[in-house]
């Protein structure tokens, strides 16, 4: 009877752990489109920072 009870408990427990799906898909979704638009907008600044990382990074281990 206890293990009954237990699978009980957690089988509603499971139930409760299942989340918003929606709520989770629309943030998903949203941050995508701001990391478009932010990269659209720019687009050349990113670019220059990552390769100005990257050369320093190589410069300074001498490669």
């Amino acid at each position: 009877m206890a293990v009954w009870a237990w699978l009980c408990v957690r089988l509603v427990d499971l139930r409760d752990e299942a989340g918003d799906v929606p709520g989770w898909v629309m943030v998903t979704v949203m941050t995508a489109g701001l990391v478009v638009a932010l990269f659209a907008v720019f687009r050349g600044a990113i670019i220059g920072a990552v390769q100005d990382a990257i050369s320093n990074v190589v410069s300074s281990t001498g490669g």
